[in-house]
């Protein structure tokens, strides 16, 4: 892709845009030529990264949306409308972990948190973005699952549950609207170094050591290799990709 070009005159809308993959991705799109809407629960990571994409350049509107509200999407997909005029690029990909736990010691209302923030927060974003594209005649959206979206996890039943269904929500999405000229992929990425990993990890040596015993090329990922798969999976470049799972994990899932 050519830097600065390649979304020239686009708009993209990214959530949990306020560190690791969606910061990235964000920063990506930006890099392409894209005005970004940055959304995020917390208010001050957001702006950060509108300031990243300002200081590069790139025109960004940070938005605070906790993904579970309704309100919450709607109100920022009219900012995006108000301030850009238009919306081509979704991606959705706020989520959280959970502690490590078999499932029958996993209390409900933390199975809820999941599936309210992984999976019905990809649903909303997409209920109300689709619209949007269709005004103007299609789009492109990427959700995020993960390499336990293809996988069991011991231990991350829940998590799993959640990334499996985003994949089974996403290809019946594409088939929706394909013929609208809406596509609606997947990136499904495996142990990458974000603020979500070293909460997993307890971000310790011995942690992170583990995480890497488990990737067969031999390292963590980085979130920029996932945006620019996300990115990639968004453009003309992937126009006949619809309804895929792109696992981007190092070779984890298929060891």
């Amino acid at each position: 892709m050519s830097e600065k070009n390649f979304y020239k005159g686009k708009v993209a809308f990214v959530t949990g845009a306020g560190s690791g993959i969606g910061r990235a991705t964000a920063l990506a799109f930006a890099r392409e030529g894209a005005s970004v809407t940055v959304a995020d629960i917390f208010e001050e990571s957001s702006r950060e990264t509108a300031r990243l994409i300002e200081e590069q350049g790139g025109r960004a509107l940070s938005v605070t949306c906790d993904v579970t509200r309704s309100e919450d999407i709607k109100a920022a997909l009219d900012k995006t409308i108000a301030e850009f005029g238009r919306l081509d690029v979704a991606f959705n990909n706020a989520g959280v972990e959970q502690k490590n736990l078999a499932v029958a010691d996993i209390d409900q209302d933390e199975f809820e948190r999941l599936v309210g923030v992984n999976l019905r927060g990809v649903f909303l974003c997409m209920k109300y973005e689709i619209p949007l594209m269709l005004k103007q005649g299609g789009g492109a959206i990427v959700n995020t699952s993960s390499g336990a979206g293809v996988i069991g996890i011991k231990g991350g039943s829940a998590y799993a549950a959640t990334k499996h269904a985003v994949i089974g929500l996403s290809k019946s999405a594409a088939l929706d609207y394909a013929a609208q000229n809406i596509r609606v992929n997947v990136i499904a990425p495996g142990y990458i170094a974000t603020p979500m990993m070293d909460r997993f990890t307890g971000g310790t040596e011995e942690g992170w050591a583990q995480v890497v015993s488990e990737e067969p090329i031999g390292r963590a990922g980085r979130p920029e290799e996932i945006a620019d798969s996300v990115v990639w999976l968004c453009s003309d470049a992937a126009s006949f990709i619809v309804g895929h799972a792109l696992v981007a994990d190092g070779g984890q899932t298929i060891a």
